[in-house]
């Protein structure tokens, strides 16, 4: 990054401190290329957004049949339908981290770590307990990465959204590390999450005051901004303002606040506003993007081994029961597709929100700048399998050639000069990969022994 672009970013904060422009209004105006002139490129803001849906997949109508280019979207991918040609679809690859733990535990806090559970005293469905993971997460790994960076450096450098996740801690239900023994629990409460954004919601008006206070900062600097850009900016207020209302409208109904189990799995629900609360949480997620507070986040749904009852599904059974049921019960296997749906739905109104706001000053969507990645614990929930995780990727990345199904259970590649079939590799190599799409150029992620090989090649 040129020292030129550094030395003008820092005089238009100074320029807009000057303005009395407030603390708060600086991450909606620093990142405006308008506000830089002809002579600064815009700069490409690469980010990730990691989504985590529990206890495996069907994989009978996950996969699809073909490979390469022309996929038909199975049963549970069919919400994605639009976004077909935006989508890499990732056979092949597994969890290969052993060790303490039961394969929730590991397929859970191995996820994003790459590496082993520490030993500990938390017994799951294994002969050996475990505790939490050794390393840090690929999403604060490369956090750490952009932060160190002042071109890069955002407010946050990452944000963990939670929906229905539980208030427990164990290493079913973290996912995201900040090193070792060091788990982030993800925020479930969309009300805490426009608090820790843009200020202290419980005083309403209060919040309506710094709302306001935006607007006067943008009145202030509006005759040095572009049209787009000031499109934009309304366009992230008018966000806030609706998420005021939407909370304030909720904060009476009791059904808001869905019950948590105290000790046994089995009685653990979901409330039926999971759906509400789903979109609002996304919402905040593109609104945080968009306004450059951070370009990392993670959307966790639930928790691994979890039983959430998706009334507003008509399943009424909880999901880890379901998810072991044997393929033969047709009817389980319907409930566990339209499971499995409602998430990939969920994640098609995120990518749909990102498609439909522009990138300023490039003629982009944040889509196309954007790489979100659908992830589970488990390849399939009866047979607690980390092999053939259903990775899926959407949007645009560096490296990531998208638009495409492919299976590396089957794919070639060279070693020592001859071709081999490579089968099944490990997720570190995934995580490799994502890390070189923004610029960071790991050589080893997570458990070294599985970094044979380096980043897959997506291109």
């Amino acid at each position: 990054m040129t020292g030129t672009y550094l030395q003008t970013r820092r005089q238009i904060l100074r320029d807009l401190r000057d303005l009395g422009v407030s603390a708060l209004a600086l991450p909606f105006l620093s990142g405006l290329p308008s506000l830089y002139g002809d002579t600064i490129p815009t700069l490409r803001k690469q980010r990730l957004v990691l989504v985590f849906s529990p206890n495996g997949t069907v994989p009978s109508r996950f996969w699809p049949d073909q490979t390469g280019k022309g996929f038909e979207c199975t049963p549970i991918l069919k919400p994605l339908e639009p976004y077909r040609e935006r989508m890499l679809i990732m056979k092949g690859i597994s969890n290969k981290i052993r060790g303490d733990g039961d394969s929730h535990m590991r397929g859970m806090s191995c996820l994003l770590t790459a590496d082993e559970l520490f030993p500990g005293n938390i017994q799951g469905g294994s002969h050996t307990p475990a505790g939490w993971a050794k390393g840090i997460s690929i999403d604060q790994e490369l956090k750490r990465f952009l932060q160190s960076r002042e071109e890069t450096r955002t407010r946050f450098g990452s944000l963990e959204f939670g929906v229905a996740v539980p208030d427990r801690a164990d290493p079913w239900t973290r996912m995201c590390y900040a090193g070792p023994n060091k788990p982030l629990a993800p925020i479930s409460d969309p009300e805490q999450i426009l608090s820790k954004l843009y200020g202290d919601t419980k005083n309403r008006e209060n919040l309506a005051s710094i709302v306001d206070g935006v607007k006067e900062d943008l009145r202030r600097v509006a005759k040095r901004l572009s049209p787009e850009d000031k499109a934009v900016l309304e366009d992230h207020l008018a966000l806030v303002r609706d998420m005021e209302r939407e909370l304030a409208a909720a904060a009476g109904q009791e059904e808001l606040e869905h019950p948590m189990p105290e000790i046994d799995p089995d009685i653990e629900l979901v409330n039926d506003n999971t759906p509400r609360i789903s979109r609002m949480q996304i919402d905040l997620l593109v609104n945080a993007m968009a306004n450059d507070m951070t370009r990392i986040a993670s959307l966790q749904f639930m928790r691994s081994v979890g039983q959430a009852r998706m009334n507003w599904l008509g399943v009424e059974e909880g999901h880890h029961t379901l998810s072991h049921e044997p393929d033969k019960n047709e009817a389980a296997q319907e409930k566990l597709q339209k499971i499995n749906a409602w998430f990939a739905g969920e994640l098609a109104y995120l990518v749909k929100r990102l498609a439909e706001t522009p990138e300023p000053g490039t003629g982009e969507t944040m889509l196309d700048n954007t790489l979100v990645i659908w992830l589970n614990e488990l390849g399939k929930g009866s047979s607690h399998t980390l092999n053939d995780i259903p990775f899926l990727a959407i949007g645009g990345a560096p490296g990531f050639r998208m638009g495409r199904s492919l299976d590396f259970s089957r794919k070639e590649e060279r070693e020592n000069g001859e071709m081999k079939v490579v089968g099944r590799v490990p997720h570190n190599r995934l995580w490799l990969a994502v890390a070189k799409s923004m610029g960071h150029e790991l050589e080893t992620f997570g458990l070294q022994s599985l970094c044979d090989g380096g980043a897959l090649d997506f291109g």
